[in-house]
């Protein structure tokens, strides 16, 4: 039997900071500086030029969800990723009930620089596909 009793979800991305800061939006989550520092400021200064803003987190206040951690990586995204998040805000809800959550959930996420790719609906289940501010993938659920 594992031990294992957390896990973290980790983005590769040019932006870290900025990643951060849209899922922090999306999920109502924080970025508490790291131990130590007063501000995320204060621990990117501390750090070498070639290492500043490498790498940014965030976490779920309630300590239920996983950390975020976004890390600078040099390449851009260039394929559909093989894994996403889906940000489950239609749970207990079925037909328009459904998609008018997520409708208003894709609304709000437009202006923070999130983009609406595809609407999927088979007549029972629906989901929005949406990119996040760099491309990655995530879908309305």
């Amino acid at each position: 039997m594992s031990s294992i009793k957390q896990f973290q979800v980790t983005f590769d991305c040019a932006e870290p900071e900025r990643v951060a800061r849209f899922w922090c939006e999306v999920l109502g989550y924080e970025a508490p500086p790291p131990k130590g520092f007063a501000t995320w400021d204060e621990f990117h200064g501390s750090q070498a030029p070639e290492d500043r803003g490498a790498w940014f987190a965030c976490v779920d206040p309630s300590g239920v969800g996983p950390r975020l951690f976004f890390q600078r990586v040099p390449e851009g995204k260039v394929v559909k990723n093989r894994v996403h998040l889906d940000v489950r805000v239609g749970t207990g809800l079925v037909g328009e009930e459904r998609l008018a959550a997520l409708e208003a959930e894709c609304a709000r996420l437009i202006p923070l620089g999130a983009l609406r790719v595809e609407l999927l609906y088979d007549g029972h289940d629906v989901c929005i596909v949406m990119q996040d501010v760099e491309g990655n993938e995530f879908c309305l659920d």
